[in-house]
Order: structure tokens, then C-alpha cells, then sequence
């Protein structure tokens, strides 16, 4: 008798179990989307402890007569493609027929589903129907879900703590519902509601469901289309940020996708606009023809490959950029306006109950992330004059500035209309003109206006305005801004990094590293622009060097880029250095010349702004 042999069905549909089925969450997410496939407009969700013990998913869709309703169990039972060709035109959220009989084979599975003509109930045990009749005839399914994982202990055994698969599946249900705006969710744990959207459509109202009314106002409406894919969505302003990428939802033909490289380019449209190792929140959207696109790359679909890729990426990149760059602003305390009750629930949009509030808790983990201790530079440069081509006659070092921290409440203005920039109107000045008041602690400006003041970060400021001094430089290098050293520079490396040194010269050359070959493993440096900060230049260029290094192939745009930031960062003015009046005016003068005076090249902001109001209920003359 020969050793191979066909599996028994049920044992791998276990087997599959292991992929489809990692925790409550995926559960969640298998009926919850084929819910949505079977055109729901109404999507319960009911969790007792996370899903451990009993997940129930109740739909208005379509339903299913009582023989699909038994045939749905088998392994590779679908309703969504029918031949090959169908594979490349995917436009459902399931498709490959594996989820039902996975789920039902771990778990004890109850299921009451209708087309409106007949109703069919039906209970399994570990992928075994033990009791079939007719059911109500309610059009829609009820799918319950017991005792997740009670056959498989070992899998059981290395569930996380309750609150940690809590945590995914509200992650999840929160992207499904941005997903779907027309479709109204709810999320009970223990009878706690913990999301709840209207289903009208609105993305921004859905936004606000999830991460606050004070959030959702500050997201930017954009759009933009190629000849292949459109795209739109919402963005936070560079002021609204969180810690991680988790908070930024792509999704592909409704579908929510993980991309490494879609992420990178929405990170790259906020270029000097945000904090370093901050994120914005974002809703993305992508929508073209499916055979662009192909998601039969892992049973969870998470991950896709795309079609004209550096196009999609390219399109993504500019549209938010510019986006961004019209609705820039200064951040500044704003008053808390409250409303009645009443004003706020006819806004339709839900927040969790007080005693899980995951909205809060994520709040207070921001907090905590975005306090920082401010440690000053010992090191202290003179005021020296410079040359004509350098603007300001400033030194200092760098310095972090906090973060403003962005305040919730439980009862907010009404959201109003999505940001958006309007083709008639007038354009905003750019930099409102200050009379300076003084200096704190050697490192903050105060200026004055008729509308409250600012506090200016002086080193912020100066590194704004040093940095697009050598970003226009660096981009244009001329042979006729060279200086010649009387003692030339000789850097030695190891064999493989001088072959990577020789491939990539010529990009090194475009943002004034001049390399000489000079022995086996050894370069010489004889001439480096005559923008270079003094002083600075052998380590700028063996920072240069570095990251070609790292990188192992140089990328000319990102090189000038980092050249740039890291000259400006290296000659503006150290912290704890008091300026006179007139050299604050000066650096003023020069930022209010700057392309984007709000932001330093890491992000963070240059100035803030304290409204009149703000200063008067401070001191209680207001209320």
C-alpha cells in the first residue's frame, strides 16, 4: 500500500484554519466582509470576552437559501468567481471560498440566514452540522461563533490578554467601516458599545466616529486621478499626529490593503512638515480597474501588488503634497467651544462609553509620547558675520521643541464641511508681521500682533531658513562656487565600499562631494563648494559619504535632501544664546521670506500662536 493519501476534508479544513484564522479579529473580519459582499446596509457586531467566547455578526444582506447555506461549509465554496478569467477581475472582498468551512472547523458555529422566501438554521460542531431546520425568515444572516479555538488548545493557549485582542478587532472594524461610509456599523464588547457610524456616506463623519469631532475637522479633503487609478481621501494636518503608522488606512477598490511603499509615499508628500517618527492620520483611496491589481497574494488579502506602480506612487506623493501645502498653517491654542447634547447627537456620530473609551486611551499614549524634556546644547557659538550668500548672520544649535498636544472633549462644535482648498479664494499671507517683544531663556522669541502673540523657536527658525538656502544650492551645484583646500581630505575604506564609492561618484558630484581616487580602497578630496559651512566640511561630507554607504545605491533627490537638512541643522543658532533686538528682527525679517516659515526641515513647528482670547480666559477676565 502506497504512504500518500488524500487528506479527510474536515482535517484540512483544520489545517487552513491555521492561516485564515490567527484570532477573534480575523474572525470579525471574514463575516463582517462577506456581509458586506452580500450588500449589507446594516452590520451588528457582538463580542463577549473579545471573541473568545462568542462573536455574532448580524447583516440585512442578501442572505442565502437552504442550499447554499449548506454547501457554503465546504472548502473552496464561493459565490464570487465562477472560472479563471473572473480571478483577474476581483472586485468582492472574498473570493477564494475558504473562510466558512476554516472558521466552522475550530469553533462551535450557529447560523440563521434568509433570502426573504425561506430561512434556514443551522448548528455546527467543529466543522459538523449537528442540528438543521428552517429558521425565521428576516432577510440577512446571524452568524454566531462559540467557544473559538476549543479543538485546538495549543492555538487557544497563545491568545493574548483580552484587552490586546480587543484592541484588533476594533482596529479592524474601525477601518472597515472608513472602508465602507455607507454602511452603518456597530461594535458591542460585554454590551459596551464601542463604535457606531450612520452609514450616510460621509467619510469625515465616520472619521470623527473614530478619532474625535477635533480630529476629524482638521482633516484635509484631496483627489486626484491618473489615466489608470483615482485617488482621494482624507489627511491630518501636520499638527495632528500619532506615534506609529497604524493610524494611516489604505484601501484599494474598498478593499483595506497593507503597502509598504503607499505609506512611504504619503510619509514623503509631508516632507519637512512633520515631526521626525510621526505619522499623520490618513483615509486613502484608490479605485481602478482590478486587473491592475492582484490580491490572491495570502489567504488574509492583506497584501496586494499593484500594476504602473511608480505612476500610482507618483500621483499619491504630489496630490497630498500640494494638498498640504495650501492649508499649512501656525499652530495655536484654540478656545474649546461646547454645545448642548442635543446639537451634538444630531451630528449622528457616536464615541465609545466612558468605561472603555479606546479613543482616550490612545490619546493618553500620544500624550505621553509626544512630552519631551528639552535638553540644551552646552556648547555655545559666537555671533560671527558671514559671508553675503548666507541670509542670516545667526548660530546655534539643535534643539526638539514639544509637540502641541492636541485636546479632546466629550461635546464639540458641529464638524462642519471638509477642508478644501477653493480655486477663487484669495490667497492667505504667508507670515503675519510681528513687532518683537524680547527673548525666553536665550531660545524663544516673543513677538506681538493684534490678535494675541507668538512664541518663535529661534533655532527652528533659522534651520527654515538655512535649510531652503542650501536645498536651492545643493540642487544647482556651480563649478564656479569652489573652493580649493590647502590641505586636501584623504577617507579609506574597505574594498566592497569603495566599489559602491566608484558606482556612485557621479551622485556625490551633484551635491558637491568631488572624490579622487587615490590607492586600491582610498579617495582624496581636493575642492568642496565655497557654501559649505566652515568648519563643518569634512564631516558633511563624510556624512555624505555615509549614507551612499548605507544605502548601497544613491538616490540624487534624497541625497540633496539630507545634504541640506543636515548643513542647516549643523551652523543655526545654538540654544541658550540671547540675541539682540535687532538680530531677532533680522531672523524675522528672513522667515517671513521663507517658502514655508511654519515648519523646521524636521517637522516641527517654528511658531505658535496665543490668541488675545486665549491670554484673557487664562487670567479669568473672560469666560
Amino acid at each position: 500500500m502506497g504512504k500518500i493519501q488524500i487528506m479527510d476534508e474536515w482535517l484540512s479544513n483544520k489545517i487552513a484554519a491555521g492561516e485564515v484564522v490567527e484570532r477573534p479579529a480575523s474572525v470579525v473580519k471574514e463575516l463582517v466582509e462577506n456581509a458586506i459582499d452580500a450588500g449589507s446596509t446594516s452590520i451588528d457586531v457582538f463580542l463577549l470576552e473579545a471573541g473568545l467566547t462568542s462573536i455574532q455578526v448580524i447583516d440585512n444582506g442578501s442572505g442565502m437559501d437552504e442550499e447554499d447555506a449548506l454547501i457554503s461549509f465546504s472548502r473552496h465554496a464561493t459565490s464570487k468567481i465562477h472560472q479563471e478569467h473572473d480571478l483577474f477581475r476581483i472586485r468582492t472582498l472574498g473570493f477564494r471560498g475558504e473562510a466558512l468551512a476554516s472558521i466552522a472547523s475550530v469553533s462551535k458555529m450557529t447560523l440563521i440566514t434568509s433570502n426573504g422566501e425561506s430561512g434556514t438554521y443551522l448548528e455546527l460542531e467543529g466543522g459538523h452540522i449537528a442540528t438543521h431546520k428552517p429558521g425565521p425568515l428576516r432577510k440577512g444572516t446571524d452568524l454566531t461563533i462559540a467557544q473559538l479555538f476549543f479543538n485546538t488548545p495549543a492555538r487557544l493557549k497563545y491568545m493574548k490578554t483580552i484587552q490586546t485582542e480587543l484592541g484588533h478587532t476594533i482596529d479592524l472594524m474601525n477601518r472597515l467601516a472608513l472602508g465602507n461610509p455607507q454602511i452603518a456599523f456597530r461594535l458591542l464588547h460585554n454590551g459596551q458599545q464601542l463604535l457606531q457610524t450612520n452609514g450616510r456616506g460621509d467619510v469625515q463623519q465616520v472619521l470623527a466616529a473614530i478619532y474625535g469631532v477635533h480630529n476629524a475637522k482638521k482633516m484635509v479633503a484631496f483627489s486626484g486621478e491618473s489615466q489608470d487609478y483615482k485617488i482621494s481621501g482624507f489627511v491630518s494636518l501636520p499638527e495632528v499626529t500619532r506615534a506609529s503608522k497604524n493610524y494611516m488606512s489604505l484601501f484599494v477598490n474598498g478593499r483595506w490593503v497593507k503597502h509598504y511603499l503607499i505609506q512611504k509615499a504619503i510619509v514623503d508628500a509631508y516632507h519637512t512638515y512633520l515631526p521626525i517618527e510621526r505619522f499623520p492620520i490618513v483615509a486613502l483611496f484608490i479605485e481602478g480597474d482590478p486587473y491592475l491589481t492582484d490580491v490572491n497574494v495570502h489567504p488574509a488579502k492583506h497584501q496586494i501588488r499593484l500594476s504602473k506602480e511608480p505612476e500610482l506612487l507618483k500621483l499619491i506623493e504630489e496630490t497630498i503634497r500640494e494638498n498640504i501645502r495650501h492649508v499649512i498653517r501656525v499652530p495655536q491654542m484654540e478656545k474649546k467651544e461646547k454645545v448642548a447634547k442635543s446639537e451634538t447627537e444630531q451630528l449622528n456620530i457616536w464615541k465609545p462609553a466612558p468605561k472603555l473609551n479606546v479613543e482616550k486611551m490612545n490619546a493618553i499614549v500620544e500624550k505621553l509620547y509626544d512630552v519631551q524634556t528639552v535638553q540644551e546644547s552646552n556648547t555655545l557659538d559666537p555671533i560671527v558675520p558671514q559671508s553675503e550668500s548666507v541670509p542670516t548672520a545667526i548660530e546655534e544649535s539643535w534643539q526638539p521643541t514639544p509637540m502641541m498636544e492636541v485636546n479632546r472633549s466629550e461635546e464639540e462644535v458641529t464638524l462642519g464641511k471638509p477642508m478644501e482648498v477653493l480655486e477663487d479664494e484669495p490667497p492667505k499671507e504667508p507670515f503675519p508681521a510681528l513687532e518683537v517683544v524680547g527673548q525666553i531663556h536665550g531660545t524663544y522669541i516673543v513677538a506681538q500682533m493684534e490678535d494675541g502673540f507668538y512664541l518663535i523657536d529661534q533655532h527652528a527658525a533659522q534651520e527654515r531658513i538655512k535649510y531652503e538656502f542650501f536645498r536651492e544650492k545643493v540642487g544647482q551645484v556651480n563649478p564656479n562656487e569652489r573652493q580649493a583646500l590647502l590641505l586636501p581630505l584623504t577617507f579609506h575604506y574597505a574594498a566592497d565600499e569603495a566599489l559602491i564609492l566608484r558606482e556612485n561618484r557621479q551622485e556625490l558630484e551633484a551635491v558637491g562631494v568631488f572624490l579622487e581616487e587615490f590607492g586600491q580602497a582610498s579617495f582624496v578630496v581636493r575642492e568642496h563648494p565655497s557654501w559649505f559651512p566652515k568648519g563643518e566640511e569634512q564631516e558633511i561630507i563624510e556624512d555624505l559619504i555615509e549614507q551612499v554607504l548605507t544605502t548601497k545605491k544613491a538616490d540624487v533627490k534624497k541625497l540633496r535632501e539630507a545634504a541640506a537638512i543636515m548643513m542647516s541643522c549643523k551652523k543655526s543658532i545654538k540654544a541658550n544664546y540671547y540675541l539682540t533686538k535687532e538680530q531677532m528682527e533680522v531672523l524675522l525679517r528672513d522667515l517671513r521670506n521663507a517658502d514655508n516659515p511654519f515648519t523646521c526641515p524636521h517637522g516641527r513647528p517654528v511658531l505658535i500662536h496665543f490668541t488675545s482670547y486665549e491670554v484673557e480666559k487664562m487670567f479669568k477676565r473672560v469666560m
